[in-house]
């Protein structure tokens, strides 16, 4: 319980600061204002991440090639492939937290990095969808997608 009330703070915290929509900035200015505070903010982690989908404050985007996504998948979350992520801004809830995400962590700091610059509170994640699909085992994942199921009313 306490662990659980630790992630939520954490959660809130990073949420309450982005209340209001950043406005969209340069890439240059992105990078020129690139701290050791923005460093951390622009990550999360695997437990992290459920709690906030939980809470319905974050927004998934899975931005793998489409070839890659039809071979396996997560059971929730968006998939926007990293080269349509331009053409598909109006699939991103800017009300959210954004979290991007692959298999590793490439692809996802560079959509991170564009959304940021596009006004999203945008972050990656930072184990991966393999390290996702590593905490999502056995009890975690029937119990984490019973919440997601409840959130969508189902």
């Amino acid at each position: 319980m306490k662990k659980r009330i630790i992630t939520i703070a954490a959660i809130l915290m990073m949420v309450i600061p982005f209340a209001v929509h950043a406005a969209e900035l340069s890439m240059e200015t992105y990078i020129s204002g690139f701290d050791y505070k923005v460093r951390k903010e622009m990550k999360i982690n695997s437990e992290s991440l459920v709690s906030g989908l939980e809470q319905g404050l974050i927004q998934l985007v899975d931005i793998r090639f489409k070839e890659e996504s039809a071979a396996w998948r997560m059971g929730f979350g968006s998939h926007i492939p990293l080269n349509e992520l331009p053409s598909r801004l109006d699939e991103i809830d800017k009300d959210k937290t954004i979290v991007t995400a692959c298999p590793h962590k490439d692809r996802a700091i560079l959509a991170m990095a564009y959304l940021r610059t596009k006004g999203y509170n945008a972050k990656y994640l930072v184990d991966g969808l393999l390290g996702l699909a590593e905490f999502l085992r056995g009890d975690s994942a029937r119990n984490v997608m019973e919440i997601l199921e409840e959130n969508r009313g189902g």
